[in-house]
């Protein structure tokens, strides 16, 4: 085993506060309010959220149980970890999993910059005062070169950090995401204030049961699922290989989840709360979603040009400001860091040295990140395909365990001696039926829907930036090199054993 590997967190604290660094960020308090606002009815959005927390238990706990158990076995990388469970002739399917969070890497480093950018502009410049104001704030960034900079600082940044090791990302999580948390709640107390924000809490939570009857939204539902929790990104896969032997597994991975939603839940009460009470003197529950969905492609500004509104109505809100956006820009950090981890560990387990391989990695990341940070319409197809993509990814995770042995999976490598609780056999169901079903179900729902009632004009065009050929053509084409460069990462496999 290489020095690399014999790395650990040093507490259980460190370990559930990076695994939460992973998810707690913008796919929380940027993504999810968006996609709630973008798949809510005319009476609400409480249907998207019964299909989420469906999704919770049915794919992303089994799925970072299962992470866990394989990333704690294997001692490596993504890559590594799928060969050292199911061997080399199928272990480089582990590499599309790594592709699909490196995909993601690329434009998440973007919104990161957004969050620098606006933490700047907190403590330099006046809040806006009205919704023309923050318009002109997003338009006016988006429209400059500062995305592109702020993409490149940031990149830098998650570089210096993952080449110092797990020490150092464990030492800055327990910094980052307890701050995080503080500011939510202060912003949350404030929202609540506001006097049209019951208005907001009650759309939010309002089921409205017609919109399941929509494939789009069970899609998004376990897709952001999957971004709130980091399931089957293969990051946790990443981080389990430094887990002490003594962490239960299963105790581990309920805790990642189920805080991991409770921040989502929070992040959307504060938006949907200041988004209403700050609308509501002035328009219908109607129009104002109208607005929210349009913040921008696909809502994208929607957390950027509400939450400053929401602290210029405030005594002290410029302090406030500075914190929640210091807390986002933390969040999006904490994140990122864990996808530079994910690509540096397989790079190190094909015998890379750690500097050498974060150099390359954030490289690349900032070169293939560069059109999401010119062209807002190319980043919300990179979040579409790749957000969809984790189905994918999910899957594979599902049929690295099945191949295995489902059952001595959960026996040798989740319910060991030292466990201090013990995993049913409901997770086996799961694992061996539910997912695969679920992965083939949406997919294919999605795709004859698309073809036939949806978008029967444009679903074959490539170009389009949420038809299905645009996402099979990216998804063949990151097969298609990670089968091309499958020898080399099955070297990884190996050499990391070394």
């Amino acid at each position: 085993m290489s020095a690399n590997t014999k790395e650990r967190f040093s507490s259980k604290l460190g370990l559930i506060l990076s695994v939460l660094g992973i998810a707690i960020g913008t796919g929380n308090i940027w993504r999810f309010p968006r996609i709630a606002a973008q798949n809510g009815g005319e009476e609400g959005a409480g249907a998207f959220l019964f299909a989420w927390i469906c999704f919770l238990i049915l794919w992303s706990i089994p799925l970072i149980i299962a992470e866990y158990g394989m990333g704690r076995n294997g001692r490596k990388g993504v890559v590594g970890s799928f060969v050292e469970l199911i061997g080399e002739k199928k272990g480089w399917l582990g590499g599309f999993v790594g592709f699909v969070a490196t995909a993601i890497m690329f434009y998440y480093s973007v919104v990161a910059g957004w969050c620098l950018y606006y933490l700047i502009t907190s403590i330099t410049e006046a809040l806006p005062a009205n919704l023309q104001q923050a318009n002109a704030i997003w338009d006016g960034f988006q429209g400059s070169s500062w995305p592109l900079i702020a993409h490149a600082f940031v990149m830098c940044v998650g570089g210096i950090i993952v080449i110092k090791g797990i020490s150092s990302i464990e030492k800055v999580n327990k910094v980052l995401i307890p701050s995080l948390l503080l500011v939510l709640i202060v912003s949350l107390f404030k929202a609540l204030s506001l006097e049209g924000s019951g208005l907001g809490i009650e759309y939010l939570f309002t089921p409205d049961w017609s919109t399941l009857k929509k494939p789009e939204i069970w899609l998004e539902a376990l897709t952001q699922n999957a971004w709130d929790t980091g399931a089957a990104w293969g990051l946790i896969m990443t981080y389990a290989a430094y887990m002490r032997k003594t962490d239960d597994v299963t105790i581990t991975a309920f805790q990642t989840g189920i805080g991991n939603n409770m921040v989502s839940l929070l992040a959307a009460i504060i938006i949907f709360s200041t988004v209403f009470g700050t609308l509501s003197p002035q328009m219908g529950s109607g129009e104002i979603l109208d607005v929210m969905k349009t913040s921008g492609p696909a809502s994208t500004g929607l957390t950027f040009i509400w939450m400053p509104q929401l602290f210029a109505t405030m005594g002290g809100g410029g302090i406030f400001a500075i914190l929640f956006f210091l807390g986002l820009t933390f969040a999006a950090f904490s994140s990122l860091i864990s996808m530079i981890e994910l690509a540096v560990k397989v790079f190190v387990d094909m015998g890379a040295e750690r500097k050498r391989a974060t150099l390359v990695i954030c490289a690349a990341g900032f070169g293939f990140g560069i059109p999401s940070a010119l062209n807002l319409t190319f980043f919300a197809n990179q979040d579409f395909v790749w957000g969809v993509g984790l189905m994918v990814s999910g899957a594979l995770i599902s049929y690295a365990v099945i191949k295995h042995g489902t059952q001595k999976f959960r026996e040798e490598l989740i319910n060991t001696e030292d466990r201090s609780t013990t995993l049913g056999s409901w997770w086996e169901i799961i694992i061996k039926y539910v997912v695969p079903i679920e992965v083939v179900t949406l997919l294919g729902w999605w795709m004859y829907l698309s073809a036939t009632t949806y978008a029967p004009d444009t679903w074959y065009n490539p170009l389009s930036p949420f038809s299905v050929m645009t996402v099979v053509l990216q998804w063949g084409l990151a097969l298609l090199l990670v089968w091309f460069f499958r020898k080399r990462l099955m070297r990884s496999g190996k050499e990391a054993e070394g």
